[in-house]
């Protein structure tokens, strides 16, 4: 079920009336949520709504047990077993054939080809996800940053529609004391959750859409078919593409959950104003930079064991990052090369090397991202190598790229660089509208929306990790 489709507004709107009709019931308000985000999920393949209670179970049993636990010892072994049964939840559905593969390469290699016993497994949407959030809640209970809380609390956390295929990665200790209360909605929220929403929606149905179909798609699928300034233009439509989709969902479930009365983190802070790779990762994708630093970098060592430890830390973090968006070599040097420049990076600044201007650093780092991009969106090592030799040579007159293109290619890094302040002012706006004429507008822009975006909605594209 996606966001922008009629099918989902009437799921929402149905879940909407009938959660805010129990709201003076807190556990029949989480239990009703709970049931939707089962619909919601089961609307892709209700085969896999049990994987989502399975890992609930597990997540909820393992941190009772390291709560109940008396000694240290034992809970690092209860801990070290559930982070690796999430792994393995998450290394069958999305990596059991890519490795298969490789080591049905690596033998034939040697002469001893084998059938190896490919599954064709279904990846489930969304798995990356709440399998990540299960591993960052049972470190955090061990820890002792958060309580191990109850089995509906839990399932809830890991279940919650909003976030569940495509992030934000909310945290428990985020989340979970916001479900201990009933929550409250106000004028401020609803304003501010409506902006969000229209907002997220005209970046992913007309912005990202048109985008992907009408240029990044195509050029990407047969670079040898299109001259260089097309590959160039893609390049950077796919720049403008990624970022207004990922942040089009984040803006939308954050909204999302806002109507509900819960409150996510910011998800995006203008990642293509970073200039260097560690301040893009401070700005893209917030929520997993940070599980990364924080459960990945930091268990590695961090910044401790000197300067060599230090950037192995960087590297072996940005390499499985990377992997972790999938299945395949190009998400590991697109992984790689995160991490190799940020490597760089840190060895320049130990040695006391003069930085870049301003505005230099912020070109130099987004054409590395851009660059990175080329890999996270081919197909294979080979395509990404064809595209970007592409580019170096060939016709640089003739191209695809209408004027509509680019101005929405303009229009989304306008997007992008829109002052903070600015969706706050708005919705202070907003909030002083009556109730009748905000609903009004909010119909309104919904429907111009969808008069404006292309024929049909393309899956988000976090949607496949």
């Amino acid at each position: 079920m996606l966001f922008p489709t009629l099918d989902f507004g009437l799921f929402f709107l149905a879940a909407f009336a009938i959660i805010w009709a129990v709201s003076g019931s807190n556990e029949w308000r989480k239990i009703l949520l709970l049931l939707g985000s089962w619909v919601f999920y089961g609307a892709w393949d209700w085969r896999f709504v049990a994987l989502l209670i399975a890992s609930a179970f597990l997540n909820w049993g393992a941190a009772r047990l390291i709560y109940a636990a008396d000694t240290r010892g034992t809970q690092k072994t209860v801990v070290t077993l559930g982070v690796i049964a999430n792994l393995g939840i998450l290394g069958f559905f999305k990596y059991y054939d890519f490795f298969l593969e490789q080591l049905g390469v690596l033998l034939g290699s040697w002469g001893m080809a084998r059938d190896l016993p490919l599954m064709q497994i279904v990846l489930p949407v969304g798995v990356s996800f709440f399998t990540f959030q299960g591993m960052s809640y049972l470190i955090d209970v061990y820890r002792g940053r958060v309580r191990a809380a109850g089995l509906l609390d839990i399932t809830l956390l890991m279940s919650f529609f909003p976030h569940l295929v495509a992030g934000p990665i909310v945290r428990a200790s985020d989340l979970l004391p916001q479900f201990e209360k009933t929550p409250r909605l106000n004028r401020d929220m609803i304003a501010m959750a409506l902006l969000l929403i229209v907002w997220g929606l005209f970046k992913k149905a007309v912005v990202a859409s048109e985008l992907s179909v009408n240029l990044v798609d195509p050029v990407f699928f047969d670079p040898a078919a299109h001259s260089s300034l097309d590959l160039l233009l893609a390049a950077y439509g796919y720049a403008v593409q990624i970022y207004c989709d990922f942040s089009a969902y984040s803006d939308m479930a954050i909204g999302i959950a806002a109507l509900f009365g819960y409150r996510f983190p910011r998800n995006f802070n203008q990642p293509y104003r970073a200039q260097s790779l560690q301040d893009f990762w401070r700005r893209w994708h917030i929520s997993l930079s940070s599980w990364l630093r924080d459960y990945l970098y930091i268990g590695l060592g961090g910044n401790r064991g000197g300067l060599f430890g230090q950037c192995r830390n960087i590297l072996i973090t940005m390499l499985l990052g990377g992997f972790w968006h999938g299945a395949k070599w190009t998400f590991l040097i697109w992984g790689g090369l995160h991490g190799g420049v940020q490597v760089i990076e840190t060895l320049w600044r130990k040695a006391g090397l003069p930085g870049l201007p301003k505005l230099l650093a912020i070109l130099v780092t987004f054409h590395i991202v851009t660059l990175g991009w080329i890999f996270f969106r081919a197909d294979t090592f080979d395509g990404a190598i064809s595209f970007i030799g592409g580019m170096a040579g060939g016709d640089w007159r003739n191209t695809m790229t209408t004027p509509l293109l680019a101005g929405l290619m303009v229009l989304g890094m306008a997007f992008h660089f829109t002052p903070p302040g600015l969706a706050q002012g708005v919705a202070l706006r907003l909030r002083l509208m009556p109730a009748w004429a905000l609903g009004l507008l909010t119909a309104v822009a919904i429907i111009v929306i969808d008069a404006m975006r292309y024929e049909g909605v393309a899956p988000f594209i976090y949607y496949q990790f």
